[in-house]
């Protein structure tokens, strides 16, 4: 018998609230309701102007623009390097592999999705797609000091089942983009095209966004959870159809319960204390509970479905970047967009967005 999609996306013991299920259901029919306005009165784009490193602020409520301002860098309809946001994007394709039975569920384990010969340790045996969709292999990271060996390596697959353990598989969450990586190759494996082709056709077309081209490892596998190319709109897109419970324009693109499963703390970020899902952070800023992706130099997607929210910020790429400090900011301008709301009476618009 076939397993249910709650069941393939689900890894272990999963915590879904009694909230969720409602807004994901209610998102789907796109009923008139009371959401937020973003207050007018508020001059966003002269706040945004003092951080230096930004590039572009857009914001949507219910799926409208209310905030398009460029500072300077390539605009809002130019694909651009979104650094580790692309983890976010990455997840949204896992989630539609395993629903066009590609993958059987969330639950198999890395190796043998890949058909992977060599066991140096017993362990690799237990990593599943979940764990590195949450950051959890166990495994020490590939990034930050380690970065610069993965990417000169000859195999970068190999590389990151090579390294050693530093925690137990499922563990703690160790920040990795080659535990991305991971999750590249075993949807290219298993589907039989190229992670681009898959971004292309899954998203790309549906959602009538460009998703260019963009770098591959030494075997030609697309980089997992690094420099994927999109334009602030077409992020907005994006988040705006993850708001939207997986919808977008009528057509169902990414399954609920993937949205569902994706916006379920699995881990713990040691760096922020910010709980990760499936490529996406999950807090609450400005009392309201909010989701999100980032990415090196400043480049973040914010989605806050209590108050009908996207925000798509981009920011200076060119190292050195100011990290932590600069990101703190971007959460400050968000809170004052998601803080300075005020109520109003209109249509939800899950159906269409700009």
């Amino acid at each position: 018998m076939r397993r249910s999609l709650r069941s393939r996306y689900a890894a272990g013991p999963v915590r879904r609230s009694f909230v969720m299920r409602v807004f994901l259901a209610f998102t789907l029919f796109c009923c008139t309701s009371i959401v937020p306005a973003v207050a007018s009165a508020v001059d966003w784009p002269a706040r945004a102007d003092r951080l230096e490193r930004l590039h572009s602020l857009l914001v949507l409520q219910a799926g409208e623009p209310v905030v398009e301002h460029v500072r300077r860098g390539p605009g809002l309809d130019r694909p651009v390097s979104i650094k580790s946001l692309s983890k976010t994007v990455l997840s949204a394709l896992a989630g539609i592999a395993i629903e066009r039975g590609f993958i059987e569920s969330v639950d198999r384990p890395v190796v043998e999705l890949l058909d992977y010969p060599e066991r140096s340790d017993p362990r690799l045996d237990r990593i599943t797609l979940a764990h590195a969709l949450s950051l959890r292999t166990g495994l020490r990271s590939t990034s930050g000091r380690y970065y610069g060996a993965w990417v000169q390596s000859d195999n970068w697959v190999e590389h990151v089942l090579s390294r050693p353990f530093v925690d137990e598989p499922g563990g703690s969450m160790i920040y990795s983009t080659g535990a991305s990586h991971l999750v590249s190759a075993v949807l290219a494996h298993r589907a039989g095209r190229t992670t681009h082709q898959l971004a292309r056709d899954w998203l790309g077309e549906p959602l009538g966004i460009s998703i260019p081209d963009w770098m591959t490892d030494p075997q030609g596998i697309h980089f997992g959870g690094n420099q994927m190319l999109m334009s602030p709109r077409a992020l907005a897109r994006f988040g705006e159809m993850y708001r939207c419970g997986g919808r977008h324009s009528g057509q169902q693109i990414v399954p609920s319960s993937w949205v569902e499963a994706s916006w379920t703390a699995y881990g713990t970020s040691p760096w922020s204390g910010d709980d990760y899902g499936y490529g996406w952070f999950i807090t609450k800023i400005a009392g309201e509970r909010v989701y999100y992706g980032r990415g090196y130099g400043g480049q973040a997607l914010f989605v806050v479905p209590a108050v009908s929210l996207t925000i798509v910020i981009t920011s200076d790429p060119t190292p050195p970047s100011p990290g932590g400090r600069y990101f703190d900011d971007l959460r400050r301008l968000a809170a004052g967009v998601i803080g300075n709301s005020e109520v109003a009476h209109r249509v939800a618009g899950c159906s269409e967005v700009p």
